[in-house]
């Protein structure tokens, strides 16, 4: 090998190094304590909480170090440089998951929108008061039909029934859109509302383990991730139809 090549070859190999032992430090994780990108998800000790914007008159996301192409480390924190362009409103209901210092990882859907779009990110923990969930609801406070975003692909729908015997039973299908078709999930079950939360497993064992409050006049509905394909969730905030 001519002795230029070979130095080339040899610079080349010293930076394909570099690289390979820098990466592991700058590569995605979503199980970072600070990266909020995920969004909110299924705890198996306790129920998702809901709380409502009350900053005002509205409260920036805070980005998760891995936004802007790596480069905001230093997030979340209270500086310019790490807030986002996208905002909430005073009023608006958030699902809450983990705190990091002062601000806590949160997930928001419109309950009144037909488009199923999620937005994810930090917000102060100041600016978000928790809601809490009706006490022990009657069961006409579950009965009824509700649904998350469109009525056909793109949303989520729960029929819950009275079953006899103080049971309520729970039928519920989703349709989520991909590049290319769909993704669906299913679940059905039969439970006893126990204090504030209808909470039971998938009737066929499946895996899918579900978890319902009622929020003012809306249903919270969290599931832990196995109750249909790659992408499936019913976890948000449902309105009544009927």
């Amino acid at each position: 090998m001519p002795p230029v090549v070979k130095m080339r070859a040899e610079v080349f190999g010293l930076l394909l190094s570099a690289v390979l032992l820098a990466g592991p430090a700058s590569a995605y994780d979503p199980y970072d304590p600070a990266n909020c990108n995920g969004g909110v998800g299924w705890d198996d000790k306790r129920a998702l909480v809901v709380s409502k914007v009350t900053a005002k008159p509205r409260v920036n996301f805070l980005k998760s170090p891995y936004d802007d192409d790596f480069k905001a480390e230093n997030c979340p924190a209270a500086a310019q440089a790490c807030r986002k362009k996208s905002y909430l409103v005073t009023g608006d209901l958030v699902l809450t998951g983990r705190p990091r210092g002062e601000f806590t990882c949160v997930s928001y859907h419109s309950p009144v929108s037909d488009k199923r779009i999620w937005a994810t990110g930090w917000l102060p923990s100041a600016a978000l008061t928790p809601v809490a969930p009706m006490q022990s609801p009657k069961s006409t406070d579950w009965v009824g039909t509700w649904r998350q975003g469109q009525r056909y692909v793109g949303g989520g729908l729960v029929e819950i029934k009275l079953n006899g015997g103080g049971k309520l039973h729970v039928d519920a299908g989703i349709l989520v859109p991909t590049a290319r078709d769909f993704n669906n999930g299913d679940f059905q079950g039969d439970a006893t509302p126990k204090g504030d939360t209808l909470s039971f497993a998938d009737k066929y064992d499946d895996g899918c383990r579900v978890r319902m409050q009622r929020i003012g006049p809306w249903l919270l509905i969290e599931d832990n991730g196995v109750c249909g394909g790659t992408g499936v969730t019913f976890t948000g905030l449902y309105r009544r139809t009927k």
